[in-house]
């Protein structure tokens, strides 16, 4: 049966937007101002391999911020393993820095259609951001928002 004023039948529709958070281990600055665009890069381009929508990847030297769309398939903690994993594999083969690693866990938040764009600008001004707040500060405000 056609839905009232869209003239087609149903069908399932999803919309599953991530805002996903990771330091790397022990929270190091890391991941350096001359390889770090090509790093944002290449994991974006590992979300997209794994079937997502890489939509904003953007960070600091110590962590990472990556909004995703993903299939209703794709389990959030397996698509985070395989981010990781093989971010790292990469920072370590490639830029050969063998003790570049992940904190265990990450934070992820389910972001509203309406909120992608503010999302998406909140990623792409992280340096900015971080002038003037500290990376734990940062999480307690995410923590806090999300669950008001």
């Amino acid at each position: 049966m056609p839905l009232p004023g869209r003239g087609r039948a149903l069908s399932t529709f999803l919309s599953l937007h991530y805002h996903v958070v990771f330091s790397t281990k022990n929270r190091l600055p890391l991941i350096e101002d001359s390889w770090r665009m090509r790093f944002h890069a290449f994991s974006g381009g590992v979300v997209n391999q794994l079937g997502g929508v890489p939509e904003s990847v953007g960070g600091v030297s110590d962590h990472v911020h990556l909004l995703m769309g993903l299939r209703a398939t794709h389990r959030l903690s397996d698509i985070m393993r395989d981010i990781k994993s093989t971010s790292s594999r990469w920072v370590r083969e490639v830029l050969l820095l063998p003790s570049f690693g992940w904190q265990d866990g990450y934070a992820a938040f389910t972001v509203s259609p309406s909120s992608r764009e503010s999302v998406r600008q909140y990623i792409e001004n992280q340096e900015a951001h971080h002038r003037a707040r500290s990376f734990a500060d940062e999480m307690n405000e995410l923590e806090r928002r999300a669950s008001a």
